[in-house]
């Protein structure tokens, strides 16, 4: 009868070099060595696959410090490196060698060679990018209003530190539908609602892309301009005003203003919207004068 072999037990301790090799080798985690100058010593099959690349030999043009894609970023992390010795679970982008971009997360140490003095850096990277697209989905649908694309309240509130500690003033515009209520009434909140999605389409269109439109609420939007003083934000309403003429989806009236020093921006936007109100009334007030006198 033959005895049976018994278990190899060079997998059983991680200090057995066949264990390590395996282990480094199969990870789908993507493990590497670098020198000082960023060159790619050595890497495993995850790192490569990442990279989109087959072979050791097709890296050897490139290092791995231009395959950042921000240098500023690359050098954030090595100065925690010289003054640490280590880094974990830091931030980088990486550019492919065909263009693609990657976001991985790093964890790595600084090993230095006894006999030759020369510094090596080993390291872990683990691939967010799926994640990091999930996560900015999840983000921008928070600042979004759902029913017309438009920004909501919540991404006006985050920009307002940035806003109120700039230098150049920003404007903004403050867009109120006429009459909104009684035309929801009559017509029904479906029709409400489409006339909302045109109305925001036509906002859109008047601004540049990186001007955003926002729906306060309701029937009302705000044009955020930046950097904007009152002269060209009332360039801006006027040649509204004038569009409105002619593609509007719906009356509205509207309101701007420009921060003064040491304004808030819901101060600002106040002052818009206090503008849109005064013209309202002036408005009426000539209707019902012209009423009577008929």
């Amino acid at each position: 009868m033959t005895t049976p072999p018994k278990p190899s037990l060079r997998f059983r301790s991680l200090r057995n070099p066949d264990a390590m090799s395996a282990l480094v080798e199969n990870l789908r985690e993507s493990i590497y060595i670098t020198s000082a100058r960023g060159e790619v010593v050595d890497a495993n099959p995850a790192f490569l696959s990442m990279l989109g690349v087959r072979t050791m030999s097709d890296l050897r043009a490139y290092s791995l410090s231009d395959m950042v894609a921000d240098p500023k970023r690359r050098m954030e992390e090595l100065d925690i490196l010289d003054r640490d010795g280590y880094v974990r679970d830091f931030e980088l982008e990486i550019v492919r060698p065909d263009g693609g971009v990657r976001t991985v997360l790093d964890s790595c140490y600084v090993c230095v060679d006894a006999a030759t003095d020369e510094t090596f850096y080993h390291g872990v990277l683990v691939d967010i990018t799926d994640r990091k697209r999930q996560e900015d989905a999840l983000r921008e649908q928070s600042v979004r209003d759902p029913l017309t694309g438009c920004y909501n309240r919540r991404y006006l509130e985050q920009l307002e530190p940035e806003l109120e500690s700039a230098e150049s003033p920003f404007g903004c515009i403050f867009i109120d539908i006429d009459h909104f209520k009684q035309y929801n009434d009559v017509h029904g909140h479906a029709m409400g609602d489409t006339t909302l999605v045109r109305m925001s389409r036509f906002l859109m269109r008047q601004v540049r892309a990186e001007e955003p439109v926002i729906r306060l609420g309701g029937d009302e939007f705000l044009l955020l301009l930046n950097p904007a003083d009152e002269d060209a934000v009332e360039m801006v309403a006027r040649r509204l005003q004038l569009a409105a003429i002619r593609t509007a989806p719906v009356p509205f009236s509207l309101g701007w203003s420009a921060r003064r020093p040491g304004e808030t921006v819901p101060d600002t936007v106040n002052r818009a919207d206090q503008r849109l109100l005064s013209v309202r009334v002036m408005e009426r007030t000539a209707t019902r004068a012209n009423t009577t006198t008929e």
